[in-house]
């Protein structure tokens, strides 16, 4: 399976910064973010870390049901799907993403309520962006560049 790039270009401090994060591998985008916008109740048209995890868990969320739904015989006829990511301060420094709400409605011919939400409950536990964001290792390399 490939791997996908991201890149971001920043500028300045971190409250008096900003950059742009680059949807590298699809060349589909580049978009603005900045401090300020990110810790607003208004973003005004500047995205986030939070905001590219939601689209992230949301769209994986949903392949991930279609897929669960697809062994039990059925064919969704829609799936509409959000993800909700919180940021807040840390008490021991920074901040930390404490909770992302999935939200799903779905329209699935011949499934009854309980086996949507039984199938629902084994999508969150597969997707793999589910499985990422429950505990990852992490690896950094770093290069200091005049």
């Amino acid at each position: 399976m490939p791997a996908r790039t991201a890149r971001t270009a920043w500028n300045g401090s971190l409250t008096e910064g900003s950059g742009q994060v680059e949807l590298s591998s699809s060349g589909l985008a580049t978009y603005d973010v900045s401090f300020p916008r990110r810790a607003a109740d208004d973003a005004e048209g500047v995205t986030s870390p939070e905001e590219l995890i939601a689209a992230a868990h949301s769209s994986c969320f949903a392949m991930q049901l279609s897929a669960v739904i697809g062994e039990t015989g059925a064919t969704p006829e829609s799936l509409d799907v959000s993800a909700t990511v919180t940021l807040e301060p840390d008490p021991d420094g920074g901040f930390r993403i404490p909770s992302i709400a999935i939200t799903v409605k779905g329209e699935v011919p011949g499934m009854d309520a309980a086996a949507f939400q039984e199938a629902a409950e084994n999508a969150k536990a597969t997707c793999p962006v589910s499985k990422a964001l429950a505990g990852t290792s992490i690896t950094l390399e770093a290069t200091l560049e005049s």
